[in-house]
């Protein structure tokens, strides 16, 4: 792309060279972490969107790839936090990340309860 200047016609100053910009999109680099094995392609059954959790409960953050509702960041993807509440059909959960205490509001179909 190059920068014209307007003065006793068009001068052509320099040359301004346009760099590809890294991508920092939801899903990057996730090809594995949000991939499935081709058998177990598509939505997964209907009990996994119905099951409860109950307040207090450990939970275990397993992302579903097919379904993009109430999905949370994939960082936080085999991370374990505490069912605070409901809202709507998602879950609130929170997660120790650091020092912090981070609130997320996860659908059920990315939720395991922790056995024990």
């Amino acid at each position: 792309m190059d920068v014209y200047i307007p003065f006793a016609g068009w001068v052509k100053i320099c040359e301004v060279i346009d760099m590809v910009q890294k991508a920092h999109s939801f899903r990057r680099k996730t090809r594995g972490k949000l991939s499935k094995k081709p058998r177990r392609r598509g939505l997964p059954p209907l009990t996994r969107f119905l099951q409860e959790f109950e307040v207090g409960q450990k939970v275990h953050i397993v992302i579903e790839p097919s379904y993009h509702k109430g999905m949370p960041d994939p960082r936080f993807h085999g991370r374990t936090g505490t069912v605070v509440g409901k809202r709507g059909d998602a879950y609130i959960v929170q997660i120790r990340d650091g020092g912090k205490i981070k609130t997320f509001f996860i659908h059920p179909v990315h939720l395991r309860a922790q056995k024990g």
